[in-house]
C-alpha cells in the first residue's frame, strides 16, 4: 500500500509516530464504519490537491471494502466543491487500475 509519509518516517521517526496515533483516533471504528471515514478522508485531499493522500486514502477505503464505485462516487463530490482542478487529483484513485 502506497504511503506518502514514508520519507518523513525515516528523517523524524518521533514525529512520524505522533501523527500515526492521530490517524488512529480520526480513523477508529465509530458511529461510522471505516470505510466511509477513509472515502470521506479521500475527498477532502482530493478537493486540497493532495495526490498522495488519494492515493493512499483510496487503498485503505479498499481494503475496508469500498468499491471502485464507491470511490468514484465520493470523488463525484470532491470534484462538485474542488471544481475542475480536483478532478486531475481525483483520477489518483485509480492510478494503478
Amino acid at each position: 500500500m502506497y504511503d506518502p509519509l514514508e520519507p518523513l518516517e525515516r528523517l523524524d521517526p518521533e514525529m512520524r509516530a505522533k501523527l500515526e496515533e492521530n490517524r488512529e483516533l480520526a480513523f477508529s471504528e465509530g458511529e461510522l464504519p471505516k470505510k466511509y471515514k477513509f472515502l470521506i478522508a479521500m475527498a477532502i485531499d482530493a478537493a486540497h490537491g493532495a495526490v498522495g493522500g488519494v492515493r493512499s486514502l483510496s487503498d485503505s477505503a479498499r481494503a475496508e471494502g469500498a468499491t471502485d464505485e464507491e470511490i468514484a462516487e465520493a470523488l463525484r463530490v470532491a470534484i462538485f466543491v474542488g471544481g475542475a482542478g480536483c478532478a486531475y487529483c481525483a483520477s489518483n484513485a485509480f492510478a494503478d487500475r
